[in-house]
Formats: C-alpha cells, structure tokens, sequence
C-alpha cells in the first residue's frame, strides 16, 4: 500500500535523480517532434497522392468538376473526424500535385513542410525554381508560414549575396562564398517605422527597440552582441554602431550605418575597426570579423573601388526604410480562385445538353 503522508512533490530526490530526469524530459520533447513531424510527412504525402489521382482521372478518364465536390463528400462522410477533405482543399491538392510533379522530391524535401507552408509557396510564387529555393530555405532556417510569407513578399531571393564585398579577395574558400551569402541588398528596415531621413543615431536606436526583427532580416546565424560597443586604441575611444557575432560564419560582424550615400572613407574607418576587433575581442578559433557597411544608398563602382585594396573583408549594401510592398508575385499555376473558376466552366459544360457527365 502506498504511502499517503508525503506529497511526492516533498519527496527527496535520490542521487543522480534531477540529471535522469532532465534526460527523460529531452527524450520525450524529441520523441515528440519526431511523431509530429512524421505524421505531417505522411500527411502532405497523402495529400499529394489524393491531389494526383485527381489530376490524373480528369486527364485520362474525362472526369469534370463534379467529382471533387461528391469526393469531398464521401470522404468527409467515411472520415468525420478527419479535416482537410473540403471540395476547395482537394482543389489545392489537385494544385499541389500539378506544381510538384516529381515524386521523389515531395517526399524527400517538401513533405518536411506544414501543409499551409505548402499553400503559400503554390498562392505566392511564379517559378518552379524559387518555389524550391523558398522551400529548402524555409526548411533550413525553420520558418513559421508567416515568415516565409514575409520573405517572398520581400522578395528575398532577389537580395541574398548582393551586397558589394571584396570577399572574395579576403577570404579562402569556401568561407567567401558562406560570407556573401549571408549579406544581402538591400536590407528592408520598413518595420522600424521611420521616414527616409532619419538620422543614423535614430535609426540605431529603433534597430535595439527592433533587434527580433532586425535579427530576422540579417538572416540565420545572427546573434545581437551590443552597440555602441567601446574599443581603446591607443589613447583614444572609438564606438561600434552594432557587433554581432554570425554562429554558422564563426565570426564577428561589425555594422556600420550610414544615412547618407556610401563614401570611399567610410570603408577606410570599418577596416580600422575590424583590425581592432581582431586584435581586442576575437577568439584564437574564430574566423576573421566580417564588415557590413549599410547606407542610404551606394554607387556600386564606387564601392568596388574602394573595397578592392582594403585588406579586411567588407561588405556594402543599401538599407530602404520607406518601401511599399511589391505587388504579389503571381503564380505560374492557377490561384485556387481560377481553379475553382475552371472547374465551374466544366461543370457548366457538363450540365449542358451535350455535353459529357462526370
């Protein structure tokens, strides 16, 4: 019979116990993504068969429209408990299916995806290619559908390794290639809410205020260290704007901002800053400190110029504080309101006197 007296949360714990436990909750907190990230893979893969069968009756055996709606009710009838099985989420499947034709990928990349991941990457994008890109980035850096939303709406694609940097002169491989592609250009700092003459000290502030935000438009690997970060040299005190330290890169970054046009002497006065980095705060083990110069605006020959004979690596982009979204990229497949539009012409066809029934 079991003792009763003591509450088993004033029972001592015995030796060793604390560190088992800590164990087990790990354990069990991995078995647990391991179960939900299985049962969304076999999800999306049985949402992409469902979405081929589709595709396949209606182009082999004539089906119209018809027969999604009555599979969407037989399916919810034998499955009540299931959701997903609505005449518009088959047409999504139908859409799926036809944007991914190659099994083996789906299945391999895509189906480690939430379904409403999937939905976005069919609503938003045009090419097959950057359909992929945005998948496997979403995939690497863990994004929530929100921010992979935010990424294509911001075009991010278009921006990543953009900046001017004379990485390549200053780096082995295939660091300079790993450098590049964590700088981009330009860096869109709508979110801080300012106009596009804020001052630099004010655009600063609001990045601290902003540093989530901010640490999501730099990309995966940033971790925020400080600002107006002291360094003595000499006899004198000299002031970063902001220092990060990049986990992927092994390396300190040094922003620099600039709310004006980039100037050939700015670059000068990073590269000395990136010298004292090295010699003061970076580790034996790290890689050399990176430079990241964000202006208002930059001419890019200029700034080739002034990079080419500097002998730490740096890199130049713009950064836009005012920027309207960009229309929505239209996809190259059907919106799931011209499916729907589609398959009502066929239905239309089919109720006809001549026509063919489903």
């Amino acid at each position: 019979m079991s003792d009763t007296s003591h509450p088993a949360s004033l029972v001592a714990a015995p030796a060793g116990y604390t560190e088992w436990l800590a164990e087990l909750k790990q354990r069990i907190h991995a078995s647990q993504q391991r179960a939900t990230l299985a049962v969304n893979q076999e999800l999306v893969l049985l949402y992409w068969q469902i979405g081929q069968g589709i595709l396949e009756r209606q182009a082999q055996q004539g089906w119209g429209s018809k027969v999604v709606d009555k599979l969407a009710h037989d399916l919810r009838k034998a499955f009540p408990s299931m959701q997903g099985f609505s005449p518009r989420n088959l047409k999504y499947m139908r859409a799926f299916a036809q944007a991914w034709p190659d099994a083996d990928f789906v299945q391999a990349v895509l189906a480690r995806l939430p379904w409403y991941h999937q939905l976005a990457l069919l609503d938003k994008l045009q090419a097959l290619d950057q359909r992929r890109w945005y998948a496997e980035q979403a995939i690497e850096n863990g994004w929530s559908r929100n921010v992979l939303v935010m990424q294509i709406e911001t075009r991010l694609h278009e921006r990543v390794g953009r900046a001017v940097s004379n990485f390549s002169l200053r780096l082995p491989q295939p660091q300079s290639d790993l450098a590049r592609e964590s700088l981009k250009d330009p860096y869109r700092l709508d979110f801080l809410g300012l106009g596009a003459e804020a001052l630099e000290r004010s655009i600063e502030d609001a990045l601290v205020q902003h540093v989530t935000q901010f640490l999501l438009e730099l990309g995966a690997g940033f971790a925020f260290v400080g600002r107006q970060v002291h360094l003595q040299v000499g006899e004198k005190d000299f002031y970063l704007d902001l220092l990060f330290y990049h986990l992927k890169l092994r390396c300190y970054v040094v922003v620099e901002l600039k709310a004006g046009e980039f100037q050939p002497e700015h670059a000068g006065k990073l590269n000395f800053y990136l010298s004292a980095v090295d010699s003061q705060l970076k580790h034996p083990t790290d890689q050399p400190s990176l430079g990241l110069l964000l202006c208002k605006s930059r001419d890019k020959v200029v700034a080739e110029y002034a990079l080419r004979d500097m002998n730490k690596p740096i890199g130049v982009a713009e950064y836009l504080l005012v920027q309207s979204l960009p229309d929505a990229l239209q996809t190259d497949l059907p919106r799931i309101e011209d499916i729907e539009r589609e398959l009502q012409d066929v239905q239309d066809a089919d109720n006809a006197p001549t026509g063919n029934n489903a």
